[in-house]
């Protein structure tokens, strides 16, 4: 993936690969000592389920190997974002 500045992420819209709006990018949660990125915050969109994904208060967390592409939306493979849930064991 080609790099992308932080600041031309902040409150993109997330979409995945099925064309299912998924919300608003809030935030990035990174590995401060190896400098990966972990997850991303999602603010979701009002119509989303969000009972598949896990999330953490108002937010949802994808995990950001589900990321697929970033251009006018963050692109994101639906099945990995919500395997982030089934790995958690909830």
């Amino acid at each position: 993936m080609a790099n992308v500045f932080a600041k031309n992420l902040s409150s993109k819209q997330v979409m995945a690969t099925d064309g299912t709006e998924i919300g608003v990018l809030f935030n990035i949660v990174m590995d401060v000592k190896t400098g990966d990125l972990i997850n991303l915050i999602v603010k979701p969109d009002m119509s989303l389920d969000t009972s598949k994904y896990l999330t953490d208060d108002q937010y949802i967390l994808l995990p950001f190997e589900s990321v697929r592409a970033i251009k006018d939306y963050i692109v994101v493979d639906k099945n990995l974002a919500k395997s982030l849930k089934d790995k958690a064991g909830l």
